[in-house]
């Protein structure tokens, strides 16, 4: 039997649903695709988004031999042997990589001059980011493209052609079950639609729910979305929001990700977002980071919960992580002073500030730097009025 996942794939681009920010009808990757001008392009976006079936379709509208290899597999001497094929030939065999930032450096290397040369027109797909895993040369020689989920729409038209291909209904709650479940997986719609037919020859919301209880792409296992949770995660924080904060802290918890690694993310969003607004914020991040390495889940996520909302809830000041990167800027562009006598290991003409009540006017820079500034938020206020007052009082 045929999958719906075969039988529904598109054949050109009239019938491709999804990527409108790439394919409108002006858009230039549309015009080189019905021109039949393909350059080395690079797909990429989360699985189910048409990356693949794109790449056939232009082979097919541009007439060039196909070739699918994958990068977990490929040798680089059957790569050759396909180029080796068309050398003498007007036709150029159109090479789909799939999974190709698996690709290593070497192997990538091998392929630039022969890109270089239009030997063979290359199309990549990729669920990775293409700017962390191909190389510069690789990428300068590729056009990249961000392939986005389907939207609720795009979804509702590819449910409804399978179900017209089934000859089946589907009722409103398991239309929409499956629309929220896939969350923009063209593939997954189709699959979950096929399978849960085939067990019944209708379709039912308890098969939908049985056979996938929890929306793809959930969690955090590959690189762009640990990154994007965790950037996630920080931001909410950062902007005081609290219930954003859990809900993602929650997907990196249930993605898999180690207690250790969020608590680390804590303790340095403690330094640097909140500061001394609220130094107690570090001392809670750290032990936080000491407690769940010493716990682990699942009694960990408490741990965490109780960090993330303290830190949302602090006031926030970058006031000491501006200062150390101005600082470091001025000495890397080779501002550096040279040491006043009197504070050297020496000690020459050094006035120790105790012996004058705790504070004496003396210069500790032989010139003057301004490179913190007070936000005056939280407890930074009273550190600057410390400071100030310290001064004041034995001027007075």
């Amino acid at each position: 039997m045929q999958r719906l996942a075969t039988l529904l794939k598109p054949t050109n681009l009239d019938e491709f649903i999804g990527q409108t920010h790439l394919l409108y009808k002006t858009s230039v990757l549309y015009k080189l695709i019905t021109k039949k001008e393909i350059p080395h392009l690079i797909f990429f976006g989360k699985p189910g988004s048409g990356k693949t079936t794109l790449a056939k379709i232009i082979a097919k509208n541009s007439q060039m031999p196909y070739y699918y290899l994958n990068a977990t597999t490929i040798k680089i001497d059957e790569f050759r042997d396909i180029v080796k094929r068309y050398k003498n030939s007007f036709e150029k065999p159109l090479i789909f990589i799939d999974e190709i930032h698996r690709l290593s450096k070497n192997q990538q290397e091998v392929l630039l001059p022969f890109m270089e040369n239009y030997d063979f027109i290359l199309i990549g797909a990729s669920t990775e980011n293409p700017f962390y895993t191909l190389t510069n040369a690789f990428r300068s020689r590729s056009f990249l493209f961000e392939f986005k989920e389907l939207n609720y729409e795009e979804s509702n038209t590819l449910l409804q052609r399978a179900i017209n291909a089934l000859n089946t209904t589907i009722d409103e709650e398991s239309k929409e079950f499956v629309i929220r479940i896939a969350n923009g997986d063209g593939r997954t719609i189709l699959n979950l639609i096929d399978f849960a037919f085939s067990a019944r020859g209708e379709i039912k919301l308890e098969d939908l729910k049985e056979l996938r209880n929890v929306p793809q792409g959930f969690g955090s296992s590959s690189k762009d979305s640990h990154y994007d949770i965790t950037s996630a995660l920080i931001k909410s924080m950062r902007g005081s929001d609290i219930d954003a904060s859990l809900y993602y802290l929650g997907l990196l918890i249930a993605g898999g990700e180690e207690a250790s690694f969020i608590a680390r993310r804590l303790v340095i969003f403690a330094s640097e977002d909140i500061g001394n607004a609220n130094p107690n914020a570090l001392n809670l991040a750290t032990s936080t980071l000491l407690g769940v390495k010493e716990i682990g889940y699942p009694e960990s996520r408490i741990i965490l919960a109780q960090c993330v909302v303290y830190l949302a809830s602090c006031p926030k000041s970058n006031s000491s992580y501006k200062a150390i990167n101005q600082t470091l800027d001025i000495i890397q562009n080779g501002q550096i002073q040279d040491i006043p006598l009197h504070i050297k290991q020496d000690n020459i003409g050094y006035l120790y500030p105790h012996d004058f009540g705790g504070w004496v006017d003396q210069k500790y820079l032989s010139k003057d730097l301004k490179l913190y500034e007070s936000k005056d938020i939280g407890f930074e206020k009273t550190l600057r009025e410390w400071n100030e007052k310290i001064k004041l009082i034995v001027n007075n």
